[in-house]
């Protein structure tokens, strides 16, 4: 007997993509992209003829701003129970029940595990059993995995747990967990959600993250999706990364070493906005440009900063309509002192010791937090942020000051120089 489903996870569903805002008319494909790649899983499901579909935690990305959110979510779930497919999830910690103060009945077909205890539901015309527990709270800093129940004897055991397992960069510690608590429970296939990078955890047993379904911010980029998995007789006989996104970011570093002219970095950018695109094969781009490298432009980019986005952007354009320029970033340093003078005074390695400090960071992290969470909504999307969450904030802080610091130290340099 053969049968497939489709592993998902991290939908997000209406999540305020951050740094688009005040982007224009393109900008609207983002702000759609999580509905439709909710859609795009919905028809992959179909055309592959999946039994069911396994979402391993965060449908939502926090309460709804009114019923459309879920209303959007019932439609598509009851699309695959007109086509008989079933569908398992637990809620994770952005969609925990805490959190949705409003609730719509869902189709038949969707079967949402406890959020209190591990349950066990069977598909016994496929001898399939799936064990999951969803969450109730967005902090669950004990080791859920070791509450689960030891395979059940002549199934397919199939387990569902939103966890950040030993944890990953750029994740909340979330209902830690090693990959042996998950292999002494004897399942053939772990489905886990919260972490947005696709990953292959293990082969025996086989331990997925599928990553978040679309990318929602300049961090996460590349290709996004689900997983495909095909069983034969019990056994796992092929798994294949689906990509679904509808819109995609991605991040390029143009190396401006040698480079004395802006015609020249120019030209660069040009080649690879369209390298850029043509990966992003037809969907809608958002690009995070960092130009690097010790070159005679350092100045000319630090001084005419906003020239220079608005000729990356007039690339963009050219490349093709859907091409958008997310932010250009200058770390470049110049040839004539502003890196010798960071570098001889120390300021390199004391910025960085700083920044990778873990108390300075958690603090950083709880201040940004606490202030994020007393500001209005609608001033919140007019900040151009990295993400939602206080540890995303952070980078984009300590980064952004190191930046300035660095750069006033190379004016501080090149002024010197001048005067001798």
């Amino acid at each position: 007997m053969s049968f497939r489903f489709i592993h998902a996870a991290d939908i997000h569903l209406d999540s305020p993509l951050r740094g688009l805002a005040r982007r224009g008319e393109l900008a609207g494909a983002f702000l759609e992209a999580s509905r439709k790649a909710l859609e795009n899983l919905v028809q992959a499901a179909i055309d592959a003829k999946v039994r069911f579909v396994v979402i391993a935690g965060d449908v939502y990305d926090g309460d709804w701003k009114d019923y459309a959110t879920g209303q959007f979510f019932v439609r598509e779930m009851g699309r695959l129970h007109r086509e008989n497919i079933r569908v398992f999830l637990i809620r994770g910690n952005h969609d925990a029940d805490s959190v949705i103060s409003r609730s719509l009945t869902l189709p038949p077909n969707v079967y949402s595990f406890s959020v209190r205890t591990v349950e066990t539901e069977t598909i016994e015309d496929l001898r399939v059993a799936l064990h999951g527990r969803g969450f109730a709270n967005r902090h669950v800093p004990e080791n859920v995995a070791l509450s689960y129940p030891t395979a059940r004897s002549g199934y397919f055991n199939i387990g569902v747990l939103h966890t950040s397992l030993t944890g990953r960069d750029g994740h909340d510690v979330y209902a830690p967990c090693s990959v042996e608590d998950l292999r002494v429970a004897g399942y053939d296939y772990w489905a886990l959600g919260h972490i947005h990078s696709r990953e292959v955890v293990s082969e025996d047993p086989t331990i997925v993250f599928p990553g978040n379904l679309q990318g929602r911010h300049a961090r996460e980029t590349g290709p996004k999706g689900a997983t495909l998995v095909t069983v034969t007789d019990g056994r796992i006989e092929s798994l294949e990364a689906l990509t679904l996104d509808a819109a995609r970011f991605e991040a390029i570093e143009i190396d401006a070493s040698g480079m004395s002219e802006p015609a020249a970095l120019l030209a660069e950018a040009r080649r690879v906005i369209a390298l850029a695109r043509d990966g992003a094969e037809g969907r809608p781009l958002a690009l995070r440009l960092t130009l690097s490298g010790e070159t005679a432009l350092h100045d000319y980019l630090s001084v005419q900063a906003e020239q220079v986005r608005e000729e990356m952007q007039a690339l963009a354009w050219e490349a093709g309509s859907d091409v958008l320029i997310e932010k250009v970033r200058d770390k470049t340093t110049s040839r004539s002192g502003s890196a010798r003078l960071s570098t001889l005074l120390g300021f390199d390695a004391i910025l960085a010791d700083i920044a990778a400090d873990p108390a300075f960071r958690a603090e950083m992290a709880k201040t940004l937090g606490d202030l994020r969470a007393r500001t209005p909504g609608d001033a919140l999307a007019l900040i151009d942020t990295e993400g939602t969450d206080p540890e995303a904030l952070a980078d984009a802080v300590i980064g952004t000051a190191t930046e300035a610091i660095l750069a006033g130290l190379g004016h501080v340099g090149s002024e010197g120089e001048g005067t001798r």
